[in-house]
């Protein structure tokens, strides 16, 4: 469809839509505009809990699908998913729409609609958008691109020559030794050694990972380096300490680069896990 053909109508629908009905399979909404369109025209969105709809949603200014976590390619989910639209649509859009007082107004429906309008609006704009790129990207991009070409490029230069070192040496390194201790039921201490073969300790980061819970961020918490062999080997020994709230086995050390200045994994895509 052209572009100019689909832009008219993507104009006519968000102005005289009364509900946004939007279902990608998670994570695949890219952002979300064409629900943030609909807000300043009154229209309230029922959408798959992805994109800006996860920041978004409140129950009292609209309807969400799903439960925010990723499911691939699932038909039982799928399956789940469309008979929850169904059961929104039957039960709480269209009885909201069309419960009117003595003077023909949807009082509830008109209630949402000004409640999306006055929390969403103002968050979900243009502005924010522009200033949150600058704030956030932009002017950090400038910022690291006139520290890379100060004295003739000297960082630059040292940047490569570091990814260069990646290249060249990344397949070598593996772990070894793992040893893991609980004290009590307060802590899990983690010790790992690392062979790095001739890469410097300080051109990589060793941390321990573990997936999110219940939709929060992914945990991620740093190892120090505590021993060095006595022998020439290049094979320190690192640790880290972590709650032991979550069983031990929900963690993994992994091996990233690490250069100062530098964006991981955007400019160096290497990892090592240990499992």
């Amino acid at each position: 469809m052209p572009y100019r053909f689909w832009g008219l109508l993507d104009s006519c629908l968000a102005a005289g839509v009364d509900v946004w009905i939007n279902t990608p399979r998670r994570p695949w909404e890219a952002c979300g505009t064409s629900g943030m369109k609909v807000l300043v025209n009154g229209g309230l969105n029922l959408s798959e809990l992805d994109g800006w709809w996860a920041e978004a949603y409140t129950p009292e200014v609209g309807w969400a699908l799903g439960d925010g976590q990723e499911h691939d390619h699932d038909p039982a989910w799928d399956a789940i998913e469309a008979n929850a639209l169904y059961d929104l649509l039957e039960h709480e859009v269209i009885p909201e729409f069309y419960t009117v007082d003595e003077r023909g107004i949807p009082t509830g429906w008109v209630a949402r609609m000004r409640g999306s309008m006055a929390q969403l609006t103002p968050r979900f704009s243009g502005n924010r958008t522009v200033r949150e790129y600058t704030e956030q990207h932009y002017l950090p991009a400038a910022t690291a691109y006139q520290l890379r070409i100060a004295n003739k490029g000297a960082i630059g230069r040292q940047i490569v020559e570091w990814q260069r070192s990646l290249e060249l040496k990344w397949a070598a390194l593996h772990f070894g030794e793992i040893k893991v201790e609980t004290d009590g039921e307060q802590h899990h201490l983690f010790e790992v050694q690392v062979y790095l073969d001739d890469l410097k300790p300080e051109a990589v980061r060793v941390e321990l990972y573990a997936n999110g819970i219940d939709g929060n961020a992914a945990e991620r918490v740093g190892m120090k380096r505590v021993r060095q062999p006595a022998d020439a080997s290049n094979c320190p020994v690192y640790s880290a300490t972590v709650s032991a709230i979550r069983p031990a086995t929900d963690y993994t050390a992994r091996i990233i680069p690490y250069c100062d200045g530098v964006a991981i994994p955007l400019e160096a895509a290497h990892i090592l896990w240990q499992r």
